[in-house]
C-alpha cells in the first residue's frame, strides 16, 4: 500500500453503517468504532474507519475497519483451542462468509457481555508506568520497587475496569469487582485464567514474527451459559506492540521502544496538547495518512501478507453489507 494511494483514499473513508441500511426488524447501535446490527441471538459487528483516542472519536483513517477486522479474526481462529468466540461460521449463515464479503464485518453470536474489561499487561508501561511512577498501586496490585520503564514483569499481571456507560472506565481490582458483585468469583477466576491464556498464545504468535505483545485489552461475554471472548482481540487498537529487535538496548538507555499500534496516535496528540479533555486539535490529512500506513504495517507484520482491501471505498463497503444482511439474519 503506497503513500499516494493512501492519500487518493481519504475523503473515501467508511464513517459508519448508513442509518436507512437496516432492514425492519434489525436494531442499529453506534459504539465508538463498531457499529452493531442485531435481531435476535445474532450480530453483525462492523468496523468502521473511526478512530478514538482518550475516549473521543476523533477522524478517520481509509480501510482501518478492515485492518481491525482482519486482524482480529485471525487472532480469535489462532485462539479457538483456547477458549471459544462469539464469531459465527459461515455454515451459519447460509454458507456466506461475511468477512470476505465485506472486509470489515463478521456476524456472531450476541453475548450478554460481562461489565468489565481486562488489560493483560506483560510490561511495565502506559497508564500502568504513570500509577507506578506516582507510587499509585496498578487496579490495586501494589508492585516491587525499583522497575525500570517498559521493563517486563516476571508474570503477566491482569489489571481490569468497569464499563462505564460515559466517560472514563475505572480502573479497579478483581477483589473489588467480586465484592461489589458485578461477577461471581468464580466466574471471575475463569475470566482471568482464560486471559492469562489468551495472551501467552499472543506472546507466542507475535514472538515468531519479530514483535513483543506489550499489552492488550480482553472483553468476555456469556452465551447460552457458556464463557466466550468476544469484541476484538489483539488488534493495533487493543494492543500494544513492539518490535523485538533493539528492545534491550532502548531499554538500557531509557530510550521509547520501536511501536507498532495506535499509541504513535495517541502520542501526537499529547504533543498537541490533548489528552482527551477540551477540543481536540485539527487532525490533518498528513497524519491520518501516516496513521493509515502504519496500520498496514501492523496488518502485514502480525498476518505476513501485504495489506489489500476487499471494498475500495465507502460505497463498496456499503453495498457489501447490504447484500450481507439477508444471510446474517436468515437462520440456516
Amino acid at each position: 500500500m503506497t503513500e499516494h494511494r493512501v492519500q487518493n483514499a481519504l475523503g473515501a473513508a467508511f464513517e459508519g453503517v448508513d442509518a436507512s441500511l437496516p432492514p425492519p426488524g434489525v436494531a442499529l447501535y453506534r459504539g465508538k468504532v463498531r457499529d452493531v446490527l442485531g435481531k435476535g441471538q445474532r450480530v453483525l459487528l462492523v468496523a468502521s474507519d473511526r478512530i478514538s483516542a482518550f475516549d473521543r472519536v476523533l477522524s478517520s483513517i481509509p480501510w482501518k475497519g478492515e485492518v481491525l477486522a482482519r486482524v482480529s479474526s485471525w487472532w480469535f481462529e489462532q485462539t479457538s483451542d483456547i477458549m471459544p468466540n462469539h464469531i459465527l461460521k459461515p455454515a451459519d449463515c447460509g454458507g456466506l462468509d461475511v468477512l470476505a464479503a465485506t472486509g470489515r464485518a463478521v456476524a456472531a453470536r450476541r453475548c450478554d457481555m460481562l461489565p468489565v474489561e481486562l488489560v493483560v499487561r506483560g510490561y511495565l508501561t502506559g497508564s500502568a508506568w504513570r500509577d507506578y511512577k506516582a507510587g499509585r498501586p496498578v487496579s490495586g496490585l501494589s508492585l516491587p520497587g525499583g522497575l525500570r520503564y517498559n521493563e517486563r514483569f516476571p508474570a503477566p499481571i491482569v489489571t481490569p475496569s468497569t464499563k462505564e456507560a460515559s466517560g472514563h472506565d475505572k480502573p479497579c481490582s478483581g477483589q473489588d469487582l467480586v465484592a461489589s458483585g458485578a461477577i461471581d468469583a468464580e466466574l471471575w477466576r475463569e475470566v482471568e485464567r482464560s486471559a492469562l491464556a489468551l495472551f501467552a498464545r499472543g506472546q507466542e504468535l507475535a514472538g515468531a514474527r519479530g514483535l513483543i505483545l506489550v499489552d492488550t485489552k480482553y472483553e468476555f461475554g456469556l452465551a447460552d451459559g457458556r464463557l466466550l471472548v468476544a469484541d476484538e482481540m489483539h488488534t493495533p487498537d487493543s494492543s500494544r506492540y513492539w518490535y523485538a529487535e533493539g528492545y534491550a538496548s532502548r531499554l538500557a538507555a531509557g530510550d521509547q521502544q520501536r511501536e507498532l499500534d495506535k499509541e504513535t496516535f495517541r502520542r501526537w496528540l499529547v504533543e498537541h496538547g490533548f489528552s482527551g479533555d477540551g477540543p481536540s486539535p485539527l487532525i490533518d490529512d498528513a497524519v491520518r495518512a501516516a496513521t493509515a500506513l502504519r496500520y498496514f504495517e501492523a496488518y502485514h507484520a502480525l498476518l505476513g501478507d501485504e495489506f489489500e482491501p476487499i471494498c475500495a471505498d465507502a460505497q463498496a463497503a456499503e453495498r457489501a453489507l447490504a447484500s450481507s444482511l439477508r444471510g446474517v439474519f436468515t437462520p440456516s
